[in-house]
């Protein structure tokens, strides 16, 4: 079986690993969503009312049926690209249909990268804040923060080792709550009465205020997005199986939680979670540790899959080319040192700005509406793209769209509430990602490709002039021209005017990030017999970019085929047949004074190059290696002078 999908076929260990990874996000939302939909009530906020009770478990029940069951896991799981999911791997599927398709991706993608800041602070607050019931003058935020800490001081050791534990662990999570909500299910079967879908009619259209409900109530589905992100982890016959029974203890904890409520109706809900009330004394502590474990999976689960969307969106032009990690063997996992350093500053914010785990409830779920309503937007290009029965597409628009545009609606509500922080880093997150592809479309323009042949005798004669010293044995320029037979004009000006730089052989080497995920292929091209060689990588976009290993292997693969001589050419030295000397040249653009660019692209370029001076140059995210790379900076644009009225005085 192909490596790349051996852990995708069903079997108990990839049930456990989906498990693991998959459901963290939404196996922890039964912390959180009995208690915001008691507590956002308008009609007496806190106060338990049999309507509320029964409405909003019916509502979880068909929210979680249709949008997370019938949605995700059985319709969006079938758009996966070579195996793999998340918002920019299906933008990769659709973007050749139409150029406006990058918006929704880009708002998708930023928007998720949002909720990533919120997700742990809100399931790890949830978690430790019911120690309270024990201890009731616990201090929980410094407990909090220093979790967080913790666990995104851990993911530069990569997450293998802990990563085998989350399966079992969280097998005893779900397990737990299905047996807490079957045992008060048990005691009040009634409360069975909330799946039929009239009760959440009734809650939305007659209950005051009912449907501003839906904010709280979209709580229950918002990891449904993560799910789809990690699908190349465990591929989606795994995902479908254990959905079924996470799904199950999922809604066996609603109900019993329901069933808790209505023996207690005409109460104010005050400070207790319905969560831990379902728990017995005894049970309680063991009940938080292991709450508390299940909800670091959850981050850990967003803080993996924030990676993965970050690495997508660098080899796509949607984000600054930062250092990538690749901290064990295991596919798949990746460490991104600047988003980890982002990704924990946010969520410390969060944790310091709302302090209790109800009012990050209020900042929860208004970013991952827009991440939805994306996916389905980019869905439905992707079924007219499968040729699907257009009445099946449009009725799968018109669904989706009331469902989701009525969740944003509500979701609004909380937008003076704490839900302008999700938005607000999502906006900024949008701003990057906008720079930096219009910003790559302006460069491509204005890089000037010129033929490469007619420069090859000039180029021969300087390999053989020895009165130009030898800058080294072997030169490796990278370039971004697409066809063989051409060369950025900023090489041909390096190698001849900057300083002539004088080399045996001169290699340049050009990375083609493919819209497969795993694509490793590689096509040489002699320019020059014995002189220039073009070397063409074509990558898939989830593949490392370590361009100074490839490479080696690519010049192995030629001396062993006899194609190429890289014994040095001193004398001296090629008696003993010493290798020569590699050196790689990456040319880094600035953005010149003499610049003539309409407002819009001169603001953006501004903007880029600002963004540019806090990132390491591109020999670290090509993986060169830094002892044998050379960074030259051209101007982006190298215009003639003009005519500048100057007069000349005696």
């Amino acid at each position: 079986m192909d490596a790349k999908h051996q852990h995708t076929a069903v079997s108990t260990a990839g049930l456990l690993i989906a498990l693991g990874i998959i459901y963290g996000d939404i196996g922890t939302s039964p912390l959180y969503v009995m208690k915001s939909i008691i507590q956002s009530q308008s009609v007496m906020p806190g106060q338990i009312d049999p309507h509320l009770v029964y409405g909003g478990i019916s509502c979880v029940f068909w929210t979680l049926t249709l949008q997370t069951t019938i949605k995700y896991v059985l319709l969006t799981l079938n758009a996966d690209n070579n195996g793999e999911g998340g918002i920019f791997s299906l933008y990769a599927l659709v973007r050749r249909r139409a150029g406006w398709l990058t918006i929704p991706a880009i708002i998708g993608g930023s928007a998720l990268l949002a909720d990533g800041v919120i997700t742990p602070p809100i399931s790890v607050s949830s978690a430790i804040e019911g120690l309270e019931a024990v201890y009731p003058h616990i201090p929980t935020v410094p407990i909090v923060i220093g979790i967080l800490m913790a666990l995104f001081l851990l993911q530069s050791f990569g997450t293998q080792i802990v990563g085998k534990a989350f399966g079992p662990i969280m097998l005893i999570w779900f397990s737990m709550l299905g047996v807490l909500g079957g045992v008060w299910i048990a005691e009040h079967p009634q409360i069975l009465k909330a799946l039929n879908p009239y009760y959440a009619y009734d809650l939305l259209v007659h209950y005051p205020g009912g449907f501003w409900l839906l904010g709280a109530v979209f709580l229950c589905t918002t990891g449904a997005e993560a799910l789809y992100s990690d699908l190349g982890h465990c591929g989606k016959g795994n995902i479908r199986i254990s959905w079924v029974f996470v799904k199950s203890t999922l809604l066996l904890n609603y109900m019993g939680q329901g069933a808790w409520l209505i023996t207690h109706q005409g109460e104010m809900l005050g400070k207790r979670n319905p969560f831990y009330e379902l728990m017995p004394e005894w049970f309680l502590l063991i009940g938080i540790g292991v709450a508390t474990i299940a909800a670091i999976i959850a981050s850990q689960a967003l803080i993996t899959g924030s990676f993965t969307l970050v690495a997508e969106a660098i080899r796509l032009n949607m984000w600054p080319k930062v250092k990538l990690n690749y901290p064990t063997d295991v596919k798949g996992q990746l460490y991104v040192p600047s988003m980890n350093r982002l990704l924990l500053a946010g969520c410390i914010g969060v944790v310091l700005y709302f302090q209790k785990s109800e009012n990050m409830e209020a900042a929860y779920g208004l970013a991952i509406t827009l991440t939805m309503l994306m996916t389905t937007l980019l869905l439905t290009m992707w079924l007219r793209s499968k040729r699907a029965p257009m009445v099946a597409i449009v009725l799968f628009v018109l669904v989706y769209g009331a469902i989701e545009g009525s969740f944003l609606v509500a979701n609004l509500i909380k937008f003076p509430h704490g839900g302008w922080v999700s938005l607000a880093i999502g906006a900024t997150l949008m701003g990057v990602m906008y720079v930096w592809l219009r910003a790559y479309y302006i460069k491509r323009r204005l890089t000037e490709f010129v033929k490469i042949e007619p420069y090859m005798a000039a180029l021969k004669q300087l390999s053989d002039d020895e009165s130009v010293s030898k800058y080294a044995t072997h030169l490796v320029f990278m370039s971004s021209a697409e066809r063989a037979t051409e060369i950025e004009s900023k090489i041909i000006y390096s190698i001849f005017q900057k300083r002539p730089k004088r080399a045996d052989i001169y290699w340049f080497v050009h990375v083609d990030t493919t819209d497969e995920p795993y694509t490793m292929e590689y096509k040489v091209t002699e320019l020059a017999p014995d002189d220039a060689f073009r070397i063409t990588f074509r990558l898939g976009f989830r593949v490392e970019q370590r361009i100074n290993l490839y490479f080696r292997k690519v010049v192995e693969d030629l001396v062993r085929n006899k194609e190429v001589d890289i014994t040095s050419r001193y004398e001296s030295l090629s008696k003993q047949h010493v290798t020569g000397d590699f050196r790689f040249v990456v040319l880094e653009k600035f953005l010149s004074v003499e610049n003539e660019f309409p407002l819009m692209e001169k603001l953006v370029m501004q903007a880029y190059f600002y963004i540019k001076q806090f990132i390491a140059s591109e020999d670290k995210y090509f993986g060169l290696d830094t002892s044998s790379v050379k960074v030259e900076k051209v101007p982006l644009v190298i215009t003639p002078v003009r005519d500048v009225a100057l007069k000349r005085v005696q």
